[in-house]
């Protein structure tokens, strides 16, 4: 089958797979949104000037329904695909399915890259150290010692709330709209945060004594569609030092907005999708990440500069 890397793959694509190189891909519902496959695809290109190994390395975008996940990975070790990330809403589920995962993922209980093995697939979670380096590079907010105001209870939320308490963060809050999620991340946590106070809420009732100078940080998905309403709203918060919300697509959200608003410093999370990726191809390829980073970069500054 003749298939670009622009376009996304379904599991049935996957019963008439001939590419002959070595494929990655990003999994995900919806998957169209993703950047990944051009930030990839461009750093492979660069790198295999000087790799020649890495010059048939292609990385691919998938739609797959969270009830066909496993038949998706079966699928996809048997296509010989080397390498997987996983986006909104496989995170937490793939975690359950792969025997072998690092620490990282095991603390956050949600992985978000896979590398192939001859039997299986092995787990790690890139997302807090994307996280992590995009806060400092974007906002200048280092996390240790810092307040932390977390959106969401899924797979990315885990990582991110997983990092911060690693690092030994000041103080950790936790927002969602669903309670069954929230206490579900409070167990995975409480083992975990040590004298690290760990308090949960819901978004539409923010306790009265959080604090000023929290760092608000959006893991939901609410921002991906044009016209979500921001996930809380920053107004009935003490003003946060900062705000990161980690979709970068569309680049502006509603959360973001209001934080220029208020005169927040804020940021998306093209930074994080970056460093995170590059992370991910160095489990993949060895390429030191902060080596492929600059490259990933550079594609997507090139792609917003073309398409404004």
């Amino acid at each position: 089958m003749n298939r670009t890397t622009s376009d996304s793959l379904s599991i049935a694509d996957l019963e008439r797979w001939t590419f002959r190189g070595t494929a990655l891909a990003v999994l995900g519902q919806p998957i169209a949104h993703s950047l990944s496959p051009r930030m990839h695809n461009a750093a492979l290109q660069a790198l295999s000037a000087r790799d020649p190994r890495l010059a048939d390395w292609r990385y691919f975008r998938m739609e797959v329904a969270p009830e066909r996940l496993r038949e998706a990975l079966d699928k996809l070790h048997r296509a010989g695909f080397a390498g997987l990330n996983l986006t909104v809403p496989h995170k937490v589920l793939a975690a359950e399915m792969i025997g072998r995962i690092d620490d990282a993922a095991a603390a956050a209980g949600a992985v978000n890259t896979l590398r192939r093995t001859a039997d299986g697939w092995e787990g790690f979670s890139t997302d807090g150290y994307g996280l992590s380096i995009a806060l400092k590079e974007r906002l200048g907010v280092r996390i240790p010692g810092a307040q932390i105001l977390l959106l969401g209870a899924g797979g990315a939320a885990r990582s991110a709330a997983a990092e911060c308490l690693h690092q030994k963060c000041a103080a950790l809050w936790i927002a969602n709209r669903t309670p069954a999620n929230l206490e579900t991340l409070g167990r995975v946590l409480s083992s975990r945060a040590g004298a690290i106070p760990v308090r949960t809420f819901s978004p539409k009732q923010p306790p009265r004594d959080l604090p000023d100078g929290l760092v608000v940080i959006n893991a939901t998905s609410a921002g991906l569609r044009h016209g979500d309403a921001a996930p809380i709203d920053l107004g009935l918060l003490p003003k946060p030092a900062a705000v990161f919300d980690m979709i970068y697509n569309p680049p502006v959200t509603a959360l973001l907005e209001k934080a220029k608003s208020l005169g927040v410093p804020a940021a998306n999370g093209l930074s994080m999708l970056v460093h995170q990726g590059a992370r991910a191809l160095e489990l993949w390829t060895g390429v030191p990440a902060a080596q492929a980073a600059p490259l990933m970069a550079r594609s997507l500054e090139e792609a917003s500069t073309s398409n404004p």
